[in-house]
């Protein structure tokens, strides 16, 4: 791909990852000021909690569009304080109420839209896990952010729109399949399952080998819903068939970090 198709996919990316924040804030808008501590499904945080995480997320990721150095410096800080994330996230905020987060989360989220449109494609932007450019660090963004989002559209019990932009979410779940084994220390099957997948709009979207015995069909939006760990994929409609392919599904992890089990079954239906 040339420069030019290069920046056009990051921009194309950075547009995505800009709708994804801006339905968000649509969403938050609406909140009353005590529905910011209301207790969401997701390891007991609030919702306070969740944008503050994805707040603090951008912020870091400001930090390494503007120095590596600097993000190592963050990274270390969080380590020495020895406190949890969520912990470590309150004292930064301070004393501020959730209006004031969601101004705070927006101000700072746009920024990092500019800042990520504006970089060289070819930046290799440093990470807590592997070191990745500009794009995929906007893939990965649009990925928490609508993931996390699923905890506050749950709680308020509000009806979700979906736009075929989870392309890009879908296409993340597929390519961490190694990563789902690896992560856990497993041997990786030889060979990944096929996936076939029915857009928001209707449109089919398939990968990998569509001989394979290993299937996963379906939805695309359950589908990404099990990769990011919304939903156990016992409460989707996927149909599954093959070991490796249900294997995959009852680990499916498209997020860096430590391995995380997916919430039990019925417990974010």
């Amino acid at each position: 791909m040339s420069q030019t198709d290069e920046q056009a996919a990051l921009l194309t990316q950075v547009a995505d990852l800009r709708a994804e924040g801006d339905e968000l804030y649509e969403l938050l808008g609406t909140l009353s000021e005590s529905d910011w501590s209301q207790t969401t499904t997701f390891k007991d945080w609030t919702i306070y909690d969740v944008v503050a995480h994805l707040h603090f997320s951008d912020h870091m990721g400001v930090t390494t569009l503007a120095s590596g150095d600097d993000f190592k410096a963050l990274m270390r800080d969080i380590q020495a304080s020895g406190l949890p994330m969520v912990a470590y996230t309150r004292r930064w905020l301070g004393d501020i109420d959730g209006p004031q987060l969601l101004e705070r989360w927006r101000s700072l989220f746009l920024e990092m839209c500019d800042r990520l449109g504006a970089a060289d494609p070819d930046l290799r932007l440093t990470w807590a896990g592997p070191g990745m450019r500009p794009r995929m660090f906007a893939t990965a963004r649009q990925m928490e952010t609508w993931a996390h989002a699923w905890e506050i559209y749950d709680k308020l019990g509000v009806t979700r729109a979906h736009s075929d932009r989870i392309f890009n979410i879908a296409t993340i779940g597929v390519r961490t399949f190694g990563w789902s084994f690896t992560n856990r220390k497993l041997e990786v099957p030889a060979e990944a399952p096929y996936v076939r997948l029915t857009a928001p709009s209707g449109a089919l979207w398939e990968w990998n080998d569509s001989s394979s015995e290993d299937r996963i069909q379906g939805d695309a939006v359950a589908f990404c819903q099990v990769v990011t760990q919304v939903r156990n994929v016992a409460d989707t409609d996927l149909a599954v068939s093959g070991k490796t392919a249900e294997q995959w599904m009852a680990i499916a992890q498209c997020f860096a970090g430590p391995p995380e089990d997916p919430p039990a079954p019925g417990s974010r239906a």
